[in-house]
């Protein structure tokens, strides 16, 4: 047979470091190392309180308390009814591998390097490769980011898989960064969440069809590295404002989803290595800081630093733990569970210096959001921001964490707080077991990735160097469009006011001002109601960027509370919900006794997931979804989320503002975001006068005692416990015992796509594009939620008609993102935002687009199917930062599905721009100073794109020419950034060119 066509071999070899070891495949069934020796085991030990005092010196854990017995997450909890996925071996294949281990040193180039790291009382906590022996004061200066990188290539350094080269480049990195160089990366472990998890897990099902038609060993299909997937995306806030809120909306979510979570089900029993964290226990990324995450692994006795790649684009939230993780393409994922090392430009790093301390009634929300703001300004897409600075010890983990969420805000592929004291407490604060914090911090000083901040510190080199005073930092919110447009609290009266005049765009809705003080009267629920411009019909604490903070949380319990003891009360037409990102949340609300108040309010637990974060806020009531569309209002929501994009938090809300918890209860109160909270009055109080934002805002003081008095570490023992039990519904569910998953072809949630259909082991080759139509012509910061919308599907949409049509009632259409296991509904769900803006419909909203050969106005995916029955290419044209947003794999899946060929933009978000040649899309960029405008390009053209037919002959980065029918010329930019991304190219997508692979070994 045939493997590999000589045009790709040049590529392949150019790529060789990404190459699959025959050996290492042929150990899937041992699942790489056991996920019992990944993890440190099962121990209850007391906290040192002599290690506490050690650490009191810091701000941020004054209020930290030690208990006895303390626990660390171990691997007793993955047992068959506990949700862990059976990992069965066999003892030829372990002691195999265990041989592989052991004889790993020797191979290595760096086995010189590779020493023991001894106890304190005796005895060793196991053997790492040590970055001080290589005694280059190259290394001395790396940032702590780069560092973690270097160690990876070194202990995986085969000279096959990984380089000398290869390390040589990263230990160089001051003077290689600036080159975009390439290296290879292998994560220690890959986080998936459901809505990314699902179409993940079809993806394994279909490619293990694939290897059983190819004449393969299905085995190989199999995740090499620990897999995590948590169950958060899900529910959906149907029911709020009620005490049973959470049973009311878990039963329904089980009801709708039930299909996924028993195909999720099996995929824990079928698939080795993977772990499936129930619905109902909490946020991915929360549950990723609080219990997940190692810090160190220490796998049959190797330490090393815990690194994480995951397929939802806030993964970066570890990164406030000291744990390099970022997000990635689910088709990336994919390779990288099976084995196949990450292709990454060697990234350079922003230096970040933080000094001075927040000032009283400032929040880490408000510090994110300017942190946001800076480094958007910046520019650091693509880059590293670490942070560094006497300022570190004045922000607790929690508050690191919520800036290193952000990250995707703001642009960088990570925003790392290297470990320090205060990473070790949070570890004891959240039950990791003392032994266990002992050997991390062990570890890390003996490889120089530790900051001891009561030590001198090393200049370390950055790419380039920022600076904050926290003490400059204010009050403030972002929106009403744009996670970084951000507007401090006293402005937002007039900048309101602003967006009201502006033109439609990111901070305007073009309201005539005879219009702006409009009032629709409504009854609601026989009660009198009303709305205008910028009321609040939507208050919603939620996203794990914020719920992960006790600080900001027990904060909006104190402003309810103080609310209610004014008799201030929330509008009863304002949808509000609270949705805790874990258990350990609603513990330290009812330890504090705050629960109660913001339950006064309006603020009852709703379930314990992203909610309305990510567009799952529910219906809102008919009366005020009626007064909104019938008067056309421009209505808002407040959320404590990290995404505002327009069309994402419910379609009725145009204006979308992030905030603080405790802000969001605020404007809740007073029902609008047009007010001064610095010169009107929230409310009436009880004894009729006029209540104020400064009579219910909280100090500094008052905040931190109840943390100090609210937040202990049972919580997280008992917590994390329970996750391991599951829940009655999931453990009800029921799962055939099979290796191949048996398709159901009238399943509307989980679909057998046609991605490998017809697959043979000779690789297509390249592709160009000729006389394509453009199938939409975009302006700037399209999102991926505007690509590939996860909220509620419309009813007019191709997909609801799909669904219709196989018996689905509207009732039961749950969300996009629910189906993202049915290519079927998501290639209708494709650009099916109903706040898209296509330039071919001249300023038209909507999701639809022009059939250029007939000029009728047609939904995208009919357009689509009518030139893909034709046999016609199509393209689309966009402008800056085309696929910003969350990490969504549709958002290129749904395009390939279409027929689109390639995407000419000004710029690509980072994972977007992967994605799209993980599935074979040619994107381009104009160069600098032009785009469609400019060239004078209508989206009426016809485009021909000539690429060479051998993948030889092309280069990372080569100037491609693009041509038209309308005799127009014009040069672009071939954003294939790496050699490896060519192979991908050359196959036809990176899951081809990984299967062939594996065959092939």
């Amino acid at each position: 047979m045939r493997i590999c066509s000589s045009s790709s071999s040049s590529a392949l070899l150019r790529a060789s470091r990404v190459r699959f070891s025959s050996t290492l495949a042929s150990f899937a069934p041992s699942s790489a190392l056991s996920r019992a020796s990944a993890s440190p085991s099962l121990s209850r030990t007391s906290c040192s309180s002599a290690s506490f005092r050690s650490f009191s010196s810091f701000p941020a854990f004054r209020y930290l308390r030690c208990s006895a017995p303390r626990w660390s997450h171990g691997v007793d909890w993955r047992s068959p009814v506990s949700l862990r996925a059976q990992i069965r071996t066999a003892a030829p294949v372990i002691e195999r591998f265990q041989r592989r281990i052991a004889t790993m040193a020797s191979e290595n180039p760096f086995k010189g390097i590779f020493t023991t790291l001894p106890k304190p009382g005796g005895g060793e906590f196991g053997k790492f490769y040590s970055l001080p022996a290589l005694n280059d004061p190259r290394v001395d200066k790396l940032p702590y980011s780069i560092r973690i990188l270097l160690e990876s290539a070194i202990r995986n350094c085969d000279n096959f898989q990984v380089t000398k080269n290869d390390v040589e480049k990263i230990i160089d990195w001051e003077n290689t960064s600036p080159k975009q160089v390439e290296i290879p990366f292998k994560p220690a472990r890959v986080l998936l969440q459901d809505f990314t998890g699902v179409p993940a897990v079809v993806d394994l099902a279909c490619m293990r069809d694939a290897m059983n038609n190819l004449g393969g060993d299905l085995n190989k299909i199999n995740p090499l590295v620990p897999v995590d997937l948590v169950i958060d995306h899900s529910v959906q806030v149907d029911v709020a404002r009620n005490e049973n809120a959470v049973q009311a909306n878990m039963d329904l979510e089980f009801k709708r989803n039930q299909e996924r979570f028993s195909f999720l089900k099996w995929g824990s029993t079928a698939f080795q290595n993977m772990l499936v964290v129930p619905p109902g226990s909490g946020i991915v990324h929360q549950v990723n800081l609080e219990y997940l995450g190692r810090v160190v692994f220490n796998t049959d006795g190797i330490l090393y630093p815990d690194s994480v790649v995951g397929t939802d684009s806030h993964t970066t939230m570890i990164d406030g733990l000291g744990v390099a993780g970022w997000g990635v393409g689910g088709i990336e994922a994919e390779a990288t569970m099976l084995g196949q090392p990450m292709s990454m430009v060697l990234p350079g790093v922003v230096g970040f210096k933080l000094s001075g301390k927040l000032p009283n009634g400032v929040t880490a929300t408000d510090l994110v959001l300017t942190v946001t703001q800076m480094l958007r300004k910046h520019g650091v897409v693509g880059k590293f921001v670490e942070f560094y600075g006497q300022g570190m010890s004045e922000l607790s983990l929690a508050d690191r964490a919520t800036i290193a969420n952000m990250s995707p805000e703001y642009g960088a592929t990570m925003g790392f707080f290297p470990v320090d004291h205060v990473t070790l407490q949070y570890l004891k604060l959240t039950g990791r077991s003392d032994e266990t914090v002992a050997m991390i911090e062990s570890y890390l000083r003996a490889n120089n990735m530790f900051v001891d901040y009561s030590q001198p510190q090393q200049d370390r080199f950055y790419s380039s160097y920022l600076a904050l005073d926290l003490s400059d930092v204010e009050p403030c919110i972002s929106g009403p469009k744009r996670p970084h447009d951000r507007v401090p609290l006293k402005d937002m009266k007039v900048d309101w006011h602003a967006c009201l005049d502006n033109k439609v765009g990111f901070k305007g809705f073009a309201i005539a001002k005879e219009e702006q003080e409009k009032v629709a009267k409504f009854s609601f629920h026989g009660q009198p109601a009303e709305l205008k411009h910028g009321s609040v019909v939507i208050a919603a604490i939620t996203s794990c960027t914020n719920t992960s903070n006790p600080s900001v949380m027990l904060g909006a319990g104190l402003v309810a509370k103080k609310a209610c003891e004014l008799g201030l009360e929330v509008k009863p037409w304002i949808k509000t919900s609270l949705a805790p990102g874990s258990g350990v949340v609603t513990k330290y609300l009812l330890q504090s006794g705050l629960q109660k108040y913001l339950s006064q309010q309006g603020f009852q637990i709703v379930g314990y997931g992203c909610t309305t974060c990510i567009g799952n806020s529910g219906d809102l009531d008919e009366s005020v979804a009626s007064a909104i569309a019938d008067n056309d209002i421009v209505a808002a929501a407040v959320l404590s989320g990290n995404r505002n994009f327009e069309g994402r938090v419910h379609p009725l809300t145009r204006a979308n503002y992030l905030a603080s918890p405790p802000l969001v209860v605020a404007y809740a109160l007073a029902g609008t975001v047009d007010i001064d909270f610095d010169k009107e009055p929230i409310g009436t109080g009880s004894d009729g006068k006029s209540v104020y934002f400064k009579d219910i805002w909280p100090s500094n003081e008052e905040i931190a005692e109840v943390v100090q008095s609210s937040v202990l570490p049972d919580m997280f023992k008992s917590t994390y416990n329970a996750i391991t039990k599951g829940n009655p519904m999931w453990n009800n569910l029921s799962v055939p015992a099979t290796s191949l998953y048996a398709w159901d072809p009238k399943s509307t949630y989980i679909h057998d796509p046609p991605y490998f259909k017809g697959m043979t082991m000779d690789p297509p080759g390249p592709h160009g594009v000729k006389d394509a139509y453009c199938l939409l012509n975009f302006g700037d910061s399209i999102t991926t939620d505007h690509i590939s919308p996860a909220g509620s599907i419309h009813k007019d949409s191709p997909a609801a008609k799909y669904l219709l049509e196989r018996g689905v009632d509207r009732k039961d259409f749950n969300s996009y993102g629910s189906r993202r296991g049915n290519d079927e509904v998501m290639s209708r769900g494709t650009f099916a935002n109903i706040r898209i803006v296509n330039k071919l419909l001249n300023g038209e909203v909507g999701p639809k687009t022009l059939h250029i050969p007939t000029g009728e106005k047609l939904s995208v995916f009919d357009v689509a199917l009518r030139y893909k029955a034709a046999g016609q290419d199509t393209i689309v044209l966009a402008g800056a930062e085309y696929g910003s947003g969350s990490s969504r794999d549709w958002a290129a899946k749904g395009p390939m599905l279409l027929g689109v060929k390639a995407v000419i933009a000004k710029s690509f978000e980072r994972i977007h721009r992967s994605n799209l040649v993980g599935m074979g899309i040619i994107p381009l960029c104009f160069k600098p100073g032009e785009d469609a405008e400019t060239l004078g390009l209508t989206g009426h053209e016809r485009y021909t794109i000539d690429l060479p037919r051998k993948v030889s002959d092309l280069r990372p980065g080569q100037d491609v020419t693009i041509t038209t029918d309308s005799g127009k010329s014009f040069t672009c930019t071939s954003r294939f950034d790496t050699e490896v991304e060519l192979a991908y190219f050359d196959h036809g997508g990176i899951l081809h060119y990984v299967l062939r692979n594996l065959i092939k070994h």
